[in-house]
């Protein structure tokens, strides 16, 4: 899966999703990568973001971050 996938999947179950890169951060050659996500069935009070250096690190973040929710895509 990758991440527009997921957004879309998160996106229909009302989960709020950013998923970036920094020009800036990338020339600087720190972790240019974000992604951000909140509400739907993560709670209202349930944010998580997480900067880092590659966009499949960010992924696999999220995805471990939906796991711990109890949420995941590959769930049927």
């Amino acid at each position: 899966m990758d991440m527009f996938e997921l957004m879309e999947w998160l996106s229909e179950r009302g989960v709020t999703t950013v998923f970036k890169v920094d020009g800036e951060r990338m020339m600087e050659r720190r972790a240019a990568w974000m992604v951000i996500v909140s509400g739907g069935p993560l709670g209202e009070d349930s944010f998580f973001r997480a900067d880092l250096v590659t966009a499949d690190a960010c992924l696999d973040a999220l995805l471990a971050h939906l796991v711990s929710k109890g949420l995941s895509p590959f769930a049927s």
